[in-house]
């Protein structure tokens, strides 16, 4: 449970500047938990861990908090099927696996250019303004977890 570091607070102070927000101390605990384990976690969990460290905290406010987080582009919702959004603070681009058997979602790294290119296959008046790539599985045969 370490804090946000100084490079992490001018990040977040910047961007939420840009979006006309600004940082708080709950934002601060929010984006904080985000970075110490990003293992896209869902709402529930980001505040039970948000909860430990500033047990004042409601879950309406967790709830706004990552809203803000979302809107001012530091942080992107995860959607795996009929499941809880989860959360990834990591924008760079890349793909995501979710493991059916124990319901985590791992970042995939993709070779630059491989998301852009992806959108080669589209309709030809059509433009994507982003691409998400989720890969679904288990672990494979072999493989102890």
């Amino acid at each position: 449970m370490k804090r946000l570091g100084q490079e992490d607070k001018e990040t977040l102070t910047t961007a939420l500047d840009h979006s006309g927000q600004r940082a708080t101390p709950q934002r601060e605990t929010v984006f904080g938990v985000l970075l110490d384990q990003r293992d896209h976690p869902t709402a529930d969990e980001v505040y039970a861990r948000t909860k430990s460290r500033m047990p004042t905290i409601s879950m309406a406010t967790v709830y706004n908090c990552l809203e803000t987080l979302v809107s001012s582009g530091l942080v992107k919702q995860v959607n795996i099927e009929r499941e809880p959004t989860r959360y990834c603070p990591n924008l760079a681009p890349h793909a995501h696996f979710h493991c059916r058997e124990t319901g985590r979602v791992y970042d995939v790294p993709v070779p630059a250019g491989t998301m852009e290119k992806l959108t080669d296959v589209l309709p030809g008046k059509y433009q994507a303004d982003s691409v998400e790539l989720v890969f679904r599985g288990h672990l494979a045969k072999g493989n102890s977890k």
